[in-house]
């Protein structure tokens, strides 16, 4: 089967998480074709040489660790015509090159609109249709109201209609819509390929450098060991250690890490979830899908959700890594073989129309 696999260049978790279900599709002879942009598409483009081609994604815009409605609108309407332009000439190459027989989106709008302008089945894989096709069990307090409000239209309006809809999560919620599966968050073969241990460190990951005081505010306890990943440095602070970025340092830190705080990114929190590491989530503001994880987190009882990291939420956190540790050791998943068998039976129905229900 033909495939069209669109993967946005917005963070490399859609790209390392795309980059595993892309490869099992070359295993099982599907022939695959893949759009992206910035970094998705350099990483793509390394791991499947003449399968990638680059287009002009959508960017978020931040200040002061927030997402910036004004910024993020204008940064899109200043680079809105070259990047029009680009693509378009881009959905001219693959017409002459690639005739797709269906189309796989992770939250990309590119391979969606191709698929709608050529008729074509588009299956959805990733984590944030949860918002708008699940019910949520977890409170949502008032200044987080238009942020779901926010987060549940760019949902509904980025993927609509779409034959089947591939959830990964690590939290169960009851689906309010048809053609939806819930699946297990997908593992790169690195993090499945770990053997989890308890060493004396606590892993800190700080997607968004701006955040001065981190340091400071880790040295306000003394008897911990924190390496810290962001910063891309290698400095010794007492018992900060800041780590430039390697994956396989990385990886061992984890595996070996007694907890992990982070913010509240899908990628790690699920890593961090499957190899059982308690986890403290401090969202970074105005994403409610990152207020859904870090609530999600503290609700199965997996760590807690904190607005802010202070020394005191991080004792408060260190202090009841035995009691998440009992919640994280009920969690099962295996590898992503979920993943693959509805993926797979999917593809199979689009492939044999006769075959639906």
């Amino acid at each position: 089967m033909n495939i069209l696999y669109g993967v946005p260049g917005e963070g490399l978790g859609h790209a390392t998480r795309s980059k595993v279900v892309i490869g099992h599709l070359l295993s099982q002879g599907h022939n695959v074709c893949v759009v992206s942009s910035s970094r998705a598409y350099q990483m793509l483009a390394a791991n499947f040489p003449g399968r990638v081609h680059e287009i002009r994604g959508f960017h978020l815009a931040y200040k002061n660790l927030t997402v910036s409605k004004a910024r993020t609108a204008a940064l899109t309407l200043r680079s809105a015509p070259e990047n029009l332009r680009v693509n378009f000439r881009k959905y001219r190459e693959l017409l002459c090159d690639f005739e797709p027989d269906v189309v796989i989106s992770d939250f990309e709008s590119f391979s969606f609109l191709f698929a709608k302008w050529k008729d074509l089945p588009v299956v959805s894989i990733d984590n944030m249709q949860i918002i708008s096709r699940a019910a949520l069990d977890v409170p949502v307090p008032p200044q987080e109201r238009p942020n779901l409000t926010l987060a549940r239209q760019i949902v509904r309006a980025k993927l609509p209609r779409s034959h089947h809809y591939l959830i990964t999560t690590f939290f169960r919620l009851p689906l309010l819509k048809e053609r939806t599966t819930l699946v297990p968050p997908i593992l790169r073969p690195e993090v499945l390929a770990l053997a989890p241990t308890r060493g004396t460190h606590v892993l800190v990951y700080q997607s968004a450098t701006t955040q001065q005081n981190l340091i400071a505010q880790l040295q306000q306890l003394p008897g911990q060991e924190f390496r810290v990943y962001g910063f891309n440095k290698e400095e010794n602070h007492g018992n900060v250690q800041l780590r430039a970025f390697s994956e396989q340092g990385f990886l061992q830190d984890l595996a070996s890490a007694r907890a992990v705080v982070t913010n509240g990114g899908f990628s790690l929190i699920s890593e961090a979830v499957y190899l059982r590491k308690p986890i403290c989530a401090v969202p970074i503001p105005a994403q409610f899908e990152q207020f859904l994880n870090a609530a999600e987190v503290e609700k199965l009882g997996y760590g807690r959700h904190f607005e802010a990291l202070t020394p005191d939420n991080l004792r408060a956190f260190l202090y009841d890594l035995s009691g998440f540790e009992a919640a994280l050791s009920t969690y099962e998943q295996h590898g992503n073989e979920a993943l693959f068998a509805a993926l797979e039976s999917i593809l199979a129905e689009v492939a044999h129309p006769a075959t639906r229900p």
